[in-house]
């Protein structure tokens, strides 16, 4: 015979497992700072030229599972976008995320003053439609800004 208690928790472990079950389909931090720190080597090794056009690139070696590396200017200007390369040449220094956040004003302020960090929002899932928290590792290189973000889960 069921229980409430038992119910509850019954509900409240099958709400963990298909929780931690979608966390496990998200690439991990140490796969993210992988990708960004490749990224980072093509530009200094490629020029941003070469390196932008194969961050651009879907089929590419710079975009696997969710992760791909975005590329803005000192001013907010998107120079490369493995999700949409579309965006290039677009301005999105007041770009927000779904709480408002003003994301790229930050990552901006993270180049400029410590060269390198993370910058934490809330982003939409296109995969799986779904709001989640997202973070992005940003690293200055030059007068360029190169990201990469992964769901924090």
């Amino acid at each position: 015979m069921f229980t409430l208690p038992r119910l509850l928790l019954a509900g409240a472990c099958a709400i963990s497992f298909q929780s931690a079950a979608h966390a496990a389909d998200h690439a991990t931090s140490f796969q993210a700072q992988a990708l960004l720190d490749k990224a980072v080597a093509e530009v200094n090794a490629a020029g941003p030229d070469k390196a932008f056009a194969e961050f651009n690139d879907a089929k590419g070696s710079f975009k696997t599972r969710e992760l791909y590396v975005f590329v803005f200017s000192m001013g907010g200007v998107y120079e490369a976008s493995g999700a949409n390369p579309n965006l290039v040449g677009t301005a999105a220094p007041d770009m927000t995320d779904a709480e408002g956040k003003p994301l790229v004003r930050e990552m901006i302020a993270v180049a400029k003053s410590k060269g390198h960090g993370r910058v934490d929002y809330i982003w939409l899932n296109r995969s799986d439609n779904r709001v989640e928290h997202k973070r992005s590792l940003v690293q200055r290189v030059g007068d360029h800004i190169v990201g990469v973000g992964y769901y924090a889960g």
